[in-house]
């Protein structure tokens, strides 16, 4: 399982943090000079209230200063601040568009309420702002504004998407005005805008005018060419240098999943009668692979579940610091290649590739993983189109900030990596990881360690689901609830589930599903786990809904539901 030493050290890092803050006082937020804000953007809307649904009541220019007055409270809204201009107008404006003042925390403003209705436009649409070329600016990459103005530092083409893969749409010269619209996670391929054509390019030949290509907003869009494309020169050759190269095209496959469905991971297979009992049709069983290995070596788990009348889920992993071999890759996909050939019913495609347990220190990378992910792909395919593909789910997390990117990267931050490099051709469905629940999967609030989305069931789900535009189903390659009871204390890493009892954990487990199947956003729920015995410092065995005296709880509910 696999989010341990991350959780363990997520709540150290939070002991820090609050012994720094009661140090040097980190509630006061703002400072006595200078303007709290000022606009990033060449144009900036600001709303009557805090999101894209609501009217724009004022266009903002590039370095208006901006009085921060109060922030909202509306979970997976981003943060949106409520600010006043030097003339007065007051309204809503999205905080990632902003150069916020060194030393204030916009998070610690006090919440405002959003306004319950939509509001009245601006009667006259501010005059559109001029790129530096001349020709108008574009919104279309900010969604909240008209982006960065930019310049091209040496020839480059310009490509339909962010990677050598993509064709070229033209050769950019030196000195070429541009305004950057976004980039992809990776920060290595940026969006722009030219004389109306919208197109990437490497980030190493342009140069912002104003702020910092991180402020820029993450974007997976794929463009297209307005004009004949040009000559696929050498222009970005630091990028291909740099690079592994563009994945090979997908190979035709079958249908993927169909219908929904759910399961459990097993470790013994002892309880198929309980399993069947609770309505569950899959089984998942984990297998790591070791260079050379043949596949066959999956052929004794994939008979046993389809002897007991279940389908197989494989999540196959390898070793994390091989894959920094030129040579890894293929010889990964060579193995799933040949497990397809047996006859599971889906392979996944690694597991939790964005923390240094699972990927190699320093090389996490979602653009290296979907090289991984795009031979696997074509391997499974080719030697069986109908098994299911489902990428490597990542560890739900948010430690990125406290231990550095060489070790970990947020998940969210990750899946977006994933959907810039074109991962979505080469993968049936989504894998997600839910393993830190304490309240209700109905909840979207409440938990008393904080709003952060991998707290919830629906946070989870909408935050993969939307980060690939809905173009994927999501599939939960576990799930799961701790709970101490009938085992003793947890470990401190995980006394965050203390007070979790066997009967919420067959509830919730049960509500889960039953959710997941009528989300219309999820294609199967595999839980966390049936039958694993351990409890150390790695609990697993209170995730397992066989408690230890051979009761199932979560399976009668599941039951009912089913």
């Amino acid at each position: 399982m696999n989010t341990r030493t991350l959780i363990q050290r997520s709540a150290q890092w939070a002991l820090i943090v609050v012994l720094i803050a009661a140090t040097f006082g980190v509630g006061a937020v703002r400072a006595q000079d200078g303007p709290d804000a000022t606009v990033r953007p060449d144009m900036l809307n600001m709303r009557h209230g805090p999101g894209t649904d609501y009217a724009i009541i004022a266009k903002l220019v590039r370095g208006t200063p901006l009085t921060l007055l109060a922030r909202d409270d509306i979970p997976w809204n981003g943060i949106w601040v409520y600010a006043r201009t030097p003339e007065g107008q007051e309204g809503w404006v999205s905080s990632d568009y902003l150069d916020v003042r060194e030393g204030l925390d916009v998070e610690a403003l006090p919440v405002r309420e959003a306004p319950p209705d939509a509001g009245t436009p601006m009667s006259e649409p501010a005059a559109e702002t001029p790129t530096e070329d001349g020709a108008p600016a574009d919104a279309g990459g900010f969604p909240e504004g008209s982006g960065v103005p930019a310049q091209i530092i040496a020839p480059v083409n310009m490509r339909t998407g962010a990677g050598t893969g993509y064709r070229v749409i033209t050769t950019l010269a030196r000195g070429t005005n541009a305004l950057a619209k976004g980039r992809n996670a990776a920060m290595d391929w940026v969006l722009v805008s030219v004389n109306g054509q919208d197109g990437w390019v490497y980030w190493e030949y342009i140069q912002l005018l104003s702020g910092y290509l991180s402020q820029l907003p993450v974007s997976d869009v794929v463009t297209s060419a307005n004009a004949a494309p040009a000559a696929d020169g050498s222009a970005d050759t630091a990028a291909s240098a740099s690079a592994a190269g563009a994945p090979p095209p997908p190979v035709a496959g079958g249908a993927g999943l169909s219908g929904f469905g759910y399961g459990g991971h097993v470790d013994s297979f002892a309880h198929p009668d309980l399993m069947h009992h609770a309505g569950m049709t899959w089984v998942k069983r984990q297998i790591r692979f070791t260079r050379g290995a043949p596949g066959s070596v999956a052929a004794g788990a994939i008979q046993q579940a389809h002897a007991n009348g279940f389908k197989v889920l494989l999540g196959i992993v390898g070793e994390a610091n091989a894959v920094t071999d030129p040579s890894y890759f293929a010889d990964y996909a060579r193995f799933v290649g040949e497990v397809a050939a047996l006859g599971p019913d889906a392979i996944e495609v690694w597991n939790e590739q964005n923390i240094d347990r699972e990927w190699a220190h320093g090389h996490i990378d979602p653009n290296s993983y979907t090289q991984l992910l795009a031979q696997a792909y074509n391997a499974i395919k080719s030697a069986n189109p109908n098994v299911a593909v489902i990428s490597g789910a990542p560890a739900p997390t948010g430690a990125e900030g406290a231990f550095g990117s060489d070790a970990v990267w947020n998940d969210d931050r990750y899946i977006r990596g994933m959907a810039a490099a074109g991962a979505a051709r080469y993968m049936d469905c989504i894998g997600a990881h839910y393993n830190e629940g304490i309240v209700s999967p109905y909840q979207t609030s409440g938990d008393p360690r904080g709003d952060y989305y991998t707290r919830y069931f629906w946070g989870m789900v909408n935050t993969y689901y939307n980060a690939f535009g809905g173009a994927r189903p999501v599939c939960f390659t576990e799930l799961g609830y701790l709970t101490p009871e009938g085992f003793g204390p947890l470990p401190g890493a995980f006394a965050w589930a203390a007070n979790t009892t066997v009967a919420q954990q067959a509830q919730w487990l049960s509500q889960a599903v039953q959710l997941a199947r009528t989300s219309g956003k999820v294609k199967l729920v595999i839980i966390w786990n049936v039958d694993f015995s351990y409890y150390g410092a790695d609990p697993m065995a209170g995730y397992a809904i066989i408690r230890p005296d051979g009761t199932c709880p979560a399976c009668d509910a599941l039951a009912v539901r089913h």
